[in-house]
């Protein structure tokens, strides 16, 4: 335990110098206890997906108009719920995830399809990359800030979606990644508390 804790703390430290001012060590005990506890939001990106573009008449219910979660994809959602399962990270149910295919597999396999229910707010997220008029955006943002402030009461909120562009919200996310998000409550905001890649949660539980 000794050696895990010593191990979270290095690995916040090495990650804190590519976040904003925000984005810090979660103080007071190890990361993984603090998860234990909940109140916090995951907002994880979807599994690597399938080469090429989605549709521009994309269909929400025809996943053959989108870009879908590729086998590798497939294997890293897998290994992703298995880590979160072995490291007992409490996990409010239903977990929410956007519209497009590739974002609501991911959550299915994760956390089972009887425990994923669709928000259509996250397929906003997607469309900041399309090139939509600064009103829309900040509109966005700001419903998006609205969701994360909220402080979950005992477990923690997951939100399986999207990339951000580079810059704004939580700026680029790479497949997989997890955005660990503290609630502040109600017009309070958010901190973001660091980012842990794939790799460091398959890590962080040992597989």
């Amino acid at each position: 335990m000794y050696r895990l804790s010593v191990f979270v703390i290095c690995l916040f430290l090495l990650l804190g110098a590519s976040y904003n001012a925000e984005a810090s060590e979660i103080s007071g005990s190890p990361l993984i206890n603090d998860l234990q506890k909940g109140g916090y939001v995951l907002y994880i990106r979807h599994g690597d997906a399938t080469v090429g573009e989605d549709q521009q008449e994309l269909s929400l219910s025809d996943c053959s108009t989108q870009r879908n979660l590729s086998v590798t994809g497939k294997e890293q959602a897998e290994k992703y719920g298995n880590a979160i399962r072995k490291l007992n990270i409490p996990i409010h149910l239903p977990v929410e995830a956007s519209p497009l295919c590739r974002t609501l597999q991911t959550a299915q396999i994760i956390f089972g399809t009887q425990n994923v229910k669709l928000n259509g707010l996250w397929l906003n997220i997607y469309r900041l990359s399309q090139n939509p008029s600064n009103e829309d955006i900040d509109s966005t943002l700001q419903a998006f800030k609205n969701e994360v402030e909220k402080i979950p009461p005992t477990s923690n909120r997951v939100i399986v979606a999207h990339s951000f562009p580079p810059g704004r919200g939580l700026g680029e996310i790479s497949s997989m990644e997890t955005v660990i998000i503290k609630p502040l409550g109600d017009h309070e905001g958010y901190q973001v508390i660091g980012k842990l890649k794939r790799e460091d949660v398959l890590q962080l539980a040992g597989m």
